[in-house]
């Protein structure tokens, strides 16, 4: 007979997946059944699949009367700059603060990636965004980004370059390399996993975000997690559930892109820079 202790280890892995595969997948399914429904089938979203599929009207619909590729292009230039922005930034500091263990740096290091537990004055933010003149903008809402999740950043490469043996570094700098030609060309290549591993975080919270979006740029810039609030709170998609599930398949589709493009770096990432 085998013991329970042995049969739950032995099955332990399986029902890890079901129900790993029910938290993801049923969200899922609801998301593109309810989106590929009429109007009135969807009034009360479920999980049963709809007795006509009408996903591509939906997605035509949203595309013109949700004004999609407006936000999209709002989206992206607030997404593309604060992600350049901060993986640079983020990863030339990182390099610093791992490769120069002094009393400082360790105080600045904690002060770097306290920002991840410790969330960020929203009044203070937009009251100081308005004395600088840039509240509503997009370079104040770049800008809160950046400091929102630098401290990600911070904290992964860093992790990451530690690491990495500094043989290669010194080899470099006794070739007669600078420091700005050493990081460029040994120490940044060898950052691309943790660095997909960023990107797609980063670029997860900052595509999806409303609530920073909205008190900082107060609907002057269309992004689309801002049209999509927009839209559905001023009556255009009230109770069309159809057609907010067809929106959220669309705003979702360009993160789905960057995780294919990354995914392959992803694990080694958040292993060698989170763990180790």
């Amino acid at each position: 007979m085998i013991s329970d202790a042995r049969l739950w280890r032995r099955l332990q892995p399986a029902v890890t997946i079901v129900l790993g595969l029910a938290v993801i997948g049923i969200p899922l399914w609801l998301v593109v059944v309810t989106a590929g429904k009429s109007r009135s089938e969807a009034l009360t979203p479920d999980l049963s699949l709809p007795s006509e599929w009408h996903l591509w009207e939906n997605l035509r619909q949203v595309w013109t009367d949700g004004e999609v590729p407006a936000a999209f292009l709002g989206s992206l230039l607030v997404v593309v700059p604060t992600v350049f922005g901060v993986l640079a930034l983020g990863s030339m500091a990182s390099w610093v603060l791992a490769r120069h263990a002094t009393r400082l740096n360790a105080v600045l290091y904690a002060l770097a990636i306290s920002g991840i537990i410790l969330p960020p004055a929203v009044v203070t933010v937009v009251l100081l965004l308005r004395q600088l003149g840039l509240a509503g903008t997009a370079i104040g809402m770049i800008g809160v980004y950046m400091g929102i999740y630098m401290s990600t950043v911070v904290f992964f490469v860093t992790g990451f370059i530690r690491t990495i043996p500094t043989s290669l570094e010194e080899a470099a700098q006794v070739d007669g390399a600078s420091p700005l030609t050493v990081f460029r060309r040994i120490v940044l290549p060898m950052l691309r996993p943790v660095l997909a591993t960023a990107t797609v975080l980063i670029s997860l919270y900052v595509w999806n975000d409303v609530f920073y979006a909205f008190f900082v740029v107060g609907g002057r810039l269309d992004t689309l997690p801002l049209n999509l609030f927009s839209v559905a709170s001023a009556g255009l998609y009230l109770n069309n559930w159809h057609l907010i599930f067809a929106y959220v398949i669309l705003m979702s589709l360009p993160l789905i892109v960057v995780f294919a493009v990354a995914q392959r770096k992803i694990i080694s990432g958040i292993t060698n820079g989170a763990v180790k």
